[in-house]
């Protein structure tokens, strides 16, 4: 199977005055086309630095990161930009919907960065706001939906550019119980019926098992890379 990410041998340190602060150690990570992946950890484990590399949004200190079999540790930040846009899909715990944009500009937005033809782009929210069932909310402003409504717009929008990888941060850390587990459920879908790969950051074991595969960080070392024999069931609703 094709590589969506590879990071070779990938150290980064922080400096705070003259004091170094080395946050992920030596890291040798694959993550293949398809895969549902689960990172976890405890606070100061390195989990958020090892999020932000992964997703490019920082660069390491030394080593090397492969995004979509393309190397971008020494590329400069708008190529990186143009990259990570086309390759990954970000899902965040407090969703980051613009307030003032409904359902159907918020999914829309990123599209009209990439500059799709209008009625390509009408018809792919179209389909994105009923992918995630909200067509009977899609004129609604954020605020006027509920948290896992708006984790649902959220995943659309990341689906917009049609990612090689979805990126959930903590995407149920928000949520109560039975919310989120209907949002694992859609991503579960997602995985299933689309072959989409994602990687899933979370601290909830019960979320992590929804994922095929369990990365566990330590001191900024991956301490434990292993298949999940038990993946939890899901519904299917799509």
């Amino acid at each position: 199977m094709k590589k969506v990410l590879e990071l070779q041998n990938v150290y980064k340190t922080y400096k705070l005055d003259v004091v170094e602060v080395p946050a992920i150690k030596g890291i040798d990570l694959v993550i293949k086309e398809g895969e549902m992946v689960a990172i976890m950890g405890a606070s100061g484990s390195g989990k958020s630095t090892l999020l932000n590399l992964i997703g490019a949004l920082d660069v390491p200190s030394s080593g090397h990161i492969f995004l979509d079999e393309i190397e971008i540790t020494n590329l400069p930040e708008s190529k990186i930009a143009r990259i990570r846009g086309k390759a990954i899909g970000f899902v965040f715990q407090t969703f980051n919907l613009y307030p003032t944009l409904n359902v159907f500009e918020n999914i829309e937005l990123p599209l009209k960065i990439h500059e799709m033809d209008n009625i390509k782009m009408k018809e792919k929210v179209e389909h994105l706001v009923k992918l995630v069932g909200l067509e009977h909310r899609a004129n609604h402003l954020p605020a006027q939906l509920s948290g896992g409504e708006r984790q649902r717009v959220a995943i659309a929008r990341a689906l917009s550019t049609n990612p090689a990888m979805l990126l959930a941060d903590e995407p149920t850390g928000n949520l109560d119980s039975k919310t989120s587990y209907e949002i694992m459920d859609l991503l579960m879908d997602l995985h299933k019926k689309q072959g989409k790969t994602v990687i899933l950051v979370t601290h909830e074991h019960d979320i992590a098992a929804y994922a095929q595969r369990i990365i566990e960080l330590k001191d900024g070392k991956i301490i434990r890379d292993e298949k999940n024999k038990m993946v939890k069931k899901w519904k299917k609703i799509i």
